[in-house]
């Protein structure tokens, strides 16, 4: 199979898989189509820039690292990590922090570069090919915008789980994600985050 055909296959599995907010078959049958070759469009001219120039240079993963709070709203920070890996010239650097308490609340953080190409759209963030607005007995999910990005929320009141994703600069990917929390202190936890600074990155 050839290298386009893959990612193709692979984006619409992302796209089918993703929730699209409890639409009816037909509404759905009518935007996929749109965002699907939107989606493929996209890939296959970052493959093929990226065949022409060669990788795109992912951001020095330590400096995605610094901008993770100290702090997530009070819950101490118990570990950080950076990352950097590159595979069939597609590269990605991430940071990851997670953030925890005696009382089984936790918080992790995730920032990511994957230096604007289609993978990050297909693996990473469908969402942003998408329009959600979802509400059950149980919460929520819907795609916005936070301080002027698109973004993602999610939240599960039974269960207290949710997440924030943000989309920066069309390359960086926020991910605030929270167990036995309320929404509330995820995103009091994401405004700790210099969005600013790591667009100017």
């Amino acid at each position: 199979m050839k290298t386009t055909q893959f990612f193709a296959s692979l984006l619409t599995v992302s796209i089918l898989s993703f929730n699209c907010g409890g639409k009816s078959a037909e509404e759905e049958a009518k935007e996929a189509p749109q965002n699907f070759l939107e989606g493929v469009e996209k890939l296959t001219k970052d493959m093929e820039k990226t065949a022409k120039d060669g990788p795109k240079e992912t951001i020095d993963p330590k400096k995605l690292k610094e901008l993770l709070p100290t702090d997530a709203d009070g819950l101490d920070r118990k570990e950080s990590s950076s990352e950097k890996t590159a595979t069939m010239g597609f590269g990605i650097s991430t940071a990851y922090g997670r953030y925890s308490d005696d009382k089984d609340q936790n918080i992790d953080i995730n920032i990511i570069d994957a230096a604007g190409t289609g993978l990050a759209m297909m693996g990473m963030a469908a969402w942003t090919m998408a329009s959600v607005d979802k509400e059950t007995d149980n919460g929520y999910e819907k795609t916005t915008e936070y301080e002027g990005y698109k973004a993602y929320e999610k939240y599960d009141t039974k269960n207290k789980d949710g997440e924030i994703s943000v989309m920066v600069a069309n390359r960086y990917i926020v991910e605030v994600k929270g167990r036995g929390v309320g929404i509330d202190k995820i995103k009091a936890t994401l405004k700790d985050i210099d969005l600013d600074k790591l667009k100017g990155l």
